[in-house]
């Protein structure tokens, strides 16, 4: 897929790994749709890379759906979609100190990472699939979803958001499965430790902790290093359907 001229949907665009992505894209010629519910800053990011904010809360289906229709109506059908919006609760499943995790924070992480993954990606393939292929394979576009390493190897308190993320892992192979017919690939990025505004929120110690895991290099990744992973993902086609990790090696 060359990128030049397409339509790129990002999610969660307006900061962090959003943002990183929607610069290199942009950088690689792409019209970019940044869907964030924080309009104030998308509306910012938006002028940065000369994209166009839309408001979005991918938790709410009608939210979604109005979303997709504004972007689509000024930018054109999208071609890439990619799933950066996400919270988390760090929270124990229980303690001594506070008692059961409550249900509500947890539906919400799992209504945002990965229902509102789910059906960004429903509104993002059911747009491409009546569009003319881009290439006499047939390939039409591709979704990319941001999970974590947490799908993985969580540390404690992280229960609800590595499940929520390690759903979204689990729906690459059927949603590829679901797509191919159509020409439209499925992939998933795992990041480890990023400079973002959700990494900003844990202490120090823990922080520290994480890094230290890391074989190398022992740093946060920069969101743009997400960017150009995906601008990979983009332009290879025979990346599908599959989980890439960049952790720096974590373990």
């Amino acid at each position: 897929m060359k990128i030049e001229g397409l339509t790129a949907i990002v999610t969660g665009g307006a900061s962090g790994i959003g943002a990183g992505v929607s610069q290199v894209l942009s950088n690689a010629g792409a019209k970019i749709a940044i869907l964030d519910r924080n309009m104030e800053l998308a509306e910012a990011t938006a002028s940065k890379v000369g994209g166009a904010a839309f408001a979005c809360d991918v938790a709410d289906e009608t939210s979604v759906q109005a979303a997709f229709a504004q972007a689509r109506e000024a930018l054109g059908a999208p071609r890439i979609l990619v799933n950066c919006a996400g919270i988390d609760t760090a929270r124990k499943i229980a303690s001594r100190k506070t008692g059961a995790h409550a249900i509500g924070p947890m539906q919400r992480v799992v209504d945002v990472n990965l229902i509102g993954t789910l059906y960004c990606c429903a509104q993002a393939s059911t747009a491409m699939l009546d569009l003319e292929p881009l290439d006499e394979e047939g390939e039409r576009g591709v979704l990319i979803n941001i999970a974590s390493i947490a799908a993985f190897n969580a540390p404690n308190g992280q229960s609800v958001y590595a499940a929520s993320k390690a759903g979204v892992v689990g729906a690459a192979l059927p949603m590829a499965r679901d797509l191919s017919r159509y020409g439209i690939r499925v992939m998933t990025i795992a990041p480890g430790l990023f400079d973002t505004p959700l990494a900003g929120t844990m202490d120090e110690a823990l922080t520290s902790q994480l890094l230290r895991r890391a074989l190398f290099p022992k740093r946060k990744g920069k969101p743009e290093e997400i960017g150009a992973l995906v601008q990979h993902i983009c332009e290879n086609q025979m990346l599908n359907a599959s989980t890439i990790r960049i952790d720096a090696g974590f373990f």
